[in-house]
């Protein structure tokens, strides 16, 4: 009995592989579309994880980190033995450097993931959702604040009853020699204390919509006022990120990171306060 083998012309060679190709890359496009990365848990992620003692990954944060990690793995900038969903030192380095690589520089350029440039990081991999928006620049009492900040600022005032005024706003480099640098970009505020009945109250009002608050007194070298640095603000210093670190340890954001004394709450961000 003889066997008709079938012979496959160059052109249905190329016409195979073409097919297998188109099935290749819709299995990937269908693939990217399933992988979503929740932007609020990789900010916070980046906000609170270079400044543990360990490697724990932050609550809820882990698959969209890792996600992020494997896009930064993918285009060479972090070793594949990284990717684990710790948004530490190491991948706070492979994002500021993915972040020069798309143009970026100075605080645009810190491994503090934005919107923009976590958005070029997915293209083909992954889709973003939970997206963080400071928004436009404002004022408020006369001082520079983005539109997230005035909006946590007023959610405070209604929250605990209070009037806050303005003593430094954001976006204000250089301004006030003691602050650091860390009013250098977005999320920093500094507050009057002269009108307020209890500042107690006001840093818990703070701290309950979604601000690291603490108040500063003449025994730690300041004038009277309080500081408050709007947790998951994209346009942060560094300086206002290691006190988000301090923060969530515990600390009271000072240099000699000395322990938090101001009233205890739950730590939410300004997207978990506004949905309850």
């Amino acid at each position: 009995m003889r066997t008709t083998a079938k012979i496959l012309t160059t052109a249905g060679i190329s016409t195979a592989l073409l097919a297998g190709g188109i099935g290749v890359a819709s299995q990937q496009a269908d693939a990217a579309k399933g992988t979503s990365v929740n932007m609020e848990a990789v900010v916070k992620a980046a906000q609170w994880d270079p400044y543990k003692s360990d490697q724990s990954m932050t609550p809820g944060a882990k698959d969209s980190v890792k996600a992020v990690e494997s896009a930064l793995a993918a285009k060479g900038l972090l070793s594949k033995k990284y990717v684990d969903g710790h948004y530490g030192t190491t991948t706070v380095t492979a994002y500021a450097k993915f972040q020069k690589s798309l143009g970026y520089s100075g605080l645009d350029a810190t491994g503090l993931p934005g919107k923009g440039s976590l958005t070029q990081l997915g293209k083909g991999r992954y889709s973003l959702d939970h997206t963080i928006s400071v928004g436009g620049k404002t004022t408020m009492d006369g001082k520079t604040v983005n539109t997230r900040t005035a909006a946590m600022v007023k959610a405070a005032e209604k929250k605990g009853g209070l009037n806050l005024v303005l003593t430094q706003g954001e976006y204000n480099p250089g301004g006030v020699d003691a602050s650091a640098g860390t009013h250098d970009g977005g999320g920093a505020i500094d507050i009057s204390v002269n009108n307020l009945n209890s500042r107690s109250a006001a840093v818990k009002a703070l701290r309950q919509v979604g601000f690291a608050a603490w108040e500063r007194t003449p025994a730690q070298g300041f004038d009277p006022h309080i500081h408050a640095v709007a947790i998951s603000d994209t346009d942060m210093a560094p300086g206002a990120q290691a006190q988000i670190g301090d923060y969530y340890k515990g600390l009271n954001g000072l240099a000699g990171h000395g322990e938090d004394n101001g009233p205890k709450v739950k730590k939410v961000t300004f997207e978990e306060y506004q949905r309850g």
